[in-house]
């Protein structure tokens, strides 16, 4: 049976970012740069603010008809948080954040397409690992980017991600390491 894949509503906040929080939880990025106190529960609250601050009014974010998994992708233009969220975002960081001001730092030298949409976050529960959910959540919301003409970008920190994107035609465009975490920036082309 195909997934059905939809828009994500605020009455699905709390269950994608339960989905997230789990799928980030041990996730080299996150792990590097969200406080290890409490860890699980902040990595979600953060993928819950993204979602209501920046996906949902300002970009596209989709969840399939399950509830077990989703994507999120932001427009170039959408503005920074508001002073609140930005202040909430460094709480749930906690004394890690250090660690990601320097490395956003570093990473704002990567290249980033004129234009082009930031697929923010895609992650499915471990049960659905495998079943060809995160290919579908993927294929939904890149036809959407293709459909307007976006290009899209993302950072991913785990080689065997490189790839599933690869596959969808992103490529790297650079790379880095913060304190022995890599991040590969990518980019591709709408179709």
């Amino acid at each position: 049976m195909p997934t059905s894949i939809r828009p994500l509503t605020t009455a699905d906040l709390d269950r994608a970012a339960q989905i997230l929080g789990a799928a980030f939880a041990d996730y080299p990025w996150t792990t590097w740069c969200v406080a290890r106190d409490d860890h699980l529960r902040r990595v979600t609250a953060l993928q819950r603010l993204y979602l209501e601050h920046l996906a949902l009014p300002h970009g596209r974010a989709y969840i399939d008809d399950t509830g077990n998994g989703v994507l999120a992708l932001i427009p170039s233009d959408a503005p920074a948080p508001s002073e609140e969220v930005s202040a909430r975002i460094a709480e749930l960081h906690g004394d890690r954040l250090d660690r990601l001001m320097a490395a956003e730092e570093r990473m704002s030298t990567l290249p980033v397409p004129d234009g082009a949409w930031l697929l923010a976050t895609i992650g499915t529960t471990p049960d659905s690992r495998g079943t060809g959910l995160g290919t579908a959540l993927m294929a939904h919301g890149l036809a959407e980017l293709d459909l307007a003409g976006h290009p899209c970008w993302l950072d991913t920190s785990t080689e065997r991600n490189l790839r599933l994107y690869e596959r969808f035609g992103f490529a790297v465009v650079g790379h880095l390491t913060h304190d022995g975490v890599p991040v590969w920036r990518m980019h591709r082309h709408a179709a």
